[in-house]
Parts: structure tokens; sequence; C-alpha cells
């Protein structure tokens, strides 16, 4: 099943403006924000991107997260639709493909976030701030690093709509597992090791994007993936006795 097939599924489901407007939304955040409290940020002594993000990340993580559990539940809801999964099964298609297929989709629309909200920060950098020297190439790895902690998040919330017929008992999942980030204290995530909980992990700040801490996180996020590719494989070989 190539990508274009997939990408004309969801032509009549909004994924694209759902995808650009919540983009648009996240990019704007720190935009408003540094307009109307310009004296509380401007003049500390932290670099530019790090005030940023910290007055502004964990509400556009929240977006971006929340996206994705809605696009994976759509993308998931048109193979159900009218037992389309069914019919599929009785074709010579490897439904792993199609598992891909979607992957690529949603972590493509993830990348659309991460460049609209890059250009936000650049936008208030430059406003703001003039021009730091190495700030663009910071930025650059900080969004990469943000991007590579949203994979995880995707994978799972395939891979929890590809088992769920009913459209609803996968967002309620990704739904709970969003709010169960947002209600514990950051701290606590550090303390108890809930900070590599998929859902947590682009919550998470770095500014040492060549630290060990960093490097660990990417390590643990690149585990995550393998792990939940390696669950939805053994998934689609059982589940045509099932569905």
């Amino acid at each position: 099943m190539s990508i274009a097939m997939e990408c004309r599924k969801l032509k009549r489901t909004g994924f694209l403006p759902a995808v650009l407007g919540v983009g648009l939304l996240s990019a704007m955040i720190p935009v408003v924000n540094m307009a109307v409290r310009t004296e509380l940020y401007v003049g500390r002594q932290e670099p530019p991107l790090q005030i940023l993000m910290e007055a502004n990340w964990q509400m556009m993580a929240m977006l971006n997260i929340f996206l994705i559990i809605l696009a994976a539940c759509v993308l998931y809801h048109t193979e159900f639709a009218d037992n389309a999964v069914q019919k599929m099964d009785t074709l010579p298609l490897n439904p792993g493909s199609i598992f891909i297929s979607k992957a690529i989709i949603l972590a493509a629309a993830a990348a659309i976030l991460t460049v609209l909200e890059s250009a936000g920060f650049a936008a208030c950098i430059f406003k703001w701030f003039g021009l730091p020297e190495g700030c663009w190439l910071e930025l650059a790895k900080n969004m990469g690093y943000s991007l590579a902690f949203t994979l995880p998040a995707v994978i799972l919330m395939l891979a929890i709509g590809s088992a769920c017929r009913n459209m609803w008992i996968s967002l309620g999942i990704g739904v709970a597992g969003l709010f169960v980030v947002i209600i514990i204290p950051p701290d606590m995530l550090a303390k108890s090791g809930l900070y590599m909980f998929p859902f947590a992990l682009p919550f998470q700040l770095i500014w040492d994007a060549d630290g060990p801490g960093a490097l660990n996180l990417l390590y643990a996020a690149g585990a995550e993936v393998l792990i939940f590719v390696g669950a939805e494989a053994l998934y689609l070989k059982v589940r045509r006795y099932f569905v």
C-alpha cells in the first residue's frame, strides 16, 4: 500500500487542515506571549531559546500530542469503517506496509508542526533578541530533538488505533495517557522515571543538545519506537484471527 493511497484516504477527513491549524496556533503561542509580556522576558541572562521554550513549550507540546492522538485515531478509523480491515486481510496486501505508510504520514505531520513552531521561535528571537551567535543552530538542534521525542507517541498511538475498532476507545486511551502526564508534577516525573513515558518525552526540554542527557533521551526514544513497531508486527500476525 503506497503512501499516496493513504493520503487519498484522508482527503475528506480534514487531516491536513487540522495539522496546519494546530501548527499555526502553536507557533503563535510564543509570539503572542512575547508581545503581551515583553518586559518579563527581555533582559534575562539565559539564552533566548531557553527563555522562549521554558515559557511556552509545555502548552505547545500538549497541542502537538493532542493532535497526534486525534490524527492516529482518524488514520485507522478509515480502515475499520465498513469492515475495510477484514476485506484487506483477504487481499494479497501486507498490513505491515499499511502501518508503516500511516506512520510516515503521521511523522510527516509532526515534522510540519516542528517547522511551523520553529518559525514562531525564530520570529521571536529575531524580533526581541536580535541575532545571538549560534542561535539558529541551537534552534535546529533543539527542535530536531523535540521531533525525535515525539516519534514514540506517534508509533504507540497508531498501534493503539490499529487494535481498537471503536475510535472513541483509542481516543480515550490517548487522552488518558496525556492527562496522566499533565497532572503529575515535573519533579515527580523525573524522580519516578515516568519522563520516559511516550507521552511525557515530548515535554522534555534540552539545552545542551550534545550532552549525555539529551543523547540518553534520544536512545530511549529510539528504543521505544523499536519496541512499539515490534509489538505491532506481532499483533498484525495474529489480528486476522480475531478481527
